[in-house]
């Protein structure tokens, strides 16, 4: 798993468990617990930076936008793709 310079978004906290579903700006989806993520809520966003000591989720204030934005750029990319069934 390389999250270096990923952005992640929480997608839904469980208050109950403490972990927290998040995506990154690949898409893909994973849990973390809660109380690695600093002020962590719905829809908060943050930047990973792997160092010699570990590993740092730092709030992200414009991440949950830039994640959405790119979520659209990869529907109208495949959405633009041709269908190999198409016919002319």
């Amino acid at each position: 798993m390389t999250w270096a310079g990923e952005v992640l978004v929480v997608d839904v906290l469980d208050e109950d468990t403490g972990l927290a579903d998040v995506e990154d700006t690949r898409g893909r989806t994973f849990q973390l617990p809660a109380e690695w993520l600093p002020g962590a809520r719905d829809g908060a966003a943050y930047r990973v930076t792997v160092t010699g000591q570990g590993v740092e989720f730092s709030p992200e204030p414009d991440g949950a936008r830039l994640l959405r934005e790119r979520s659209k750029q990869t529907l109208l990319d495949f959405s633009d793709a041709p269908d190999d069934g198409e016919r002319a």
